[in-house]
This record gives C-alpha cells, structure tokens and sequence, in this order.
C-alpha cells in the first residue's frame, strides 16, 4: 500500500470514528441528557457495571489522576454518579453511576444502534458484519480513549 493510500484509510477511519462519535453524543443530547461532552461518554463505559475507582478511570481514559479526579467531580455534581465507600480497600471511594447515568449510557447504547442501522441501510448487514470483525481483528484490545 502507497503512502498515499494508507493516510486516505487512516483519514477515513478517523472521520468515521469522529462521525460516530459526535452522532451517539448528538443522539444522548437529544434524549434529553444535556451538560455532557463525548469525553463522559467514555468514562461512564468505564464506571458501568461497577464502578472504579479514580485511577482506574484515569488508567482507562489514559490522563492523570487529578483529571480523573475532576472528570468524577463533574459527573457527580451533574448527578451522573455518586461516590461509595470501596467495599475491598477503606482508603479508596469508588464512582457508581446512578440511574441518570445508567439511563444516559442507555440513550448512547441506542444511539450507535441507530448510527449502525444506517451503515446497514448504506452497506447491508453482511458488509458491516465484515467491517466489524475485520477491525476488531486490527483494533487493540483494552479501552477506548477520546481524543482531548
């Protein structure tokens, strides 16, 4: 593959990730959840089903520990989570979503189906099965981090 030929694939992989991004973020807004960016959206798929503790969001989203720590204040001041007391280790809290951030990562969960619909209608489903198990075998394993 030319130069040329892989920054146009990585170009598009790279829009379509935005894309989908920006349409699963535009459709929890729309279902009423307001006062999130894209970047909660990450660290709630980090908090559910359990929760974590603060370094492990800032391992998961790969930012330190304070902007971990402020990311939580945030979500749990807007009502999204709530801090608990780490049933394994006193010194540590741990960060629960509440039913508004259950519910939030419902409305994103139902969002990318309707995102995904649409590349079924555009490619049919064949195609995006395709899509999906090929880039799952060129993805890395582990979180997904946004782009600050």
């Amino acid at each position: 593959m030319q130069n040329s030929e892989a920054l146009a694939l990585s170009a598009a992989l790279l829009a379509a990730a935005g894309e989908l991004t920006q349409r699963i973020h535009d459709g929890v807004v729309a279902r009423g959840f307001e006062g999130l960016r894209p970047a909660h959206g990450f660290a709630f798929a980090r908090l559910a089903p359990d929760g974590a503790t603060v370094t492990d969001l800032a391992a998961h989203l790969g930012v330190t520990k304070q902007a971990a720590s402020q990311l939580a204040d945030e979500i749990v001041r807007k009502g999204y989570a709530e801090r608990r007391p780490h049933p394994g280790d006193a010194r540590a809290r741990l960060i629960v979503l509440t039913e508004r951030g259950r519910a939030c990562t419902r409305a994103a969960e139902e969002a990318a189906a309707e995102v995904v619909e649409a590349w079924v209608e555009l490619l049919g489903e064949g195609e995006v099965r395709v899509l999906r198990d090929r880039l799952t075998r060129i993805a890395p394993y582990g979180p997904i981090r946004p782009a600050w």
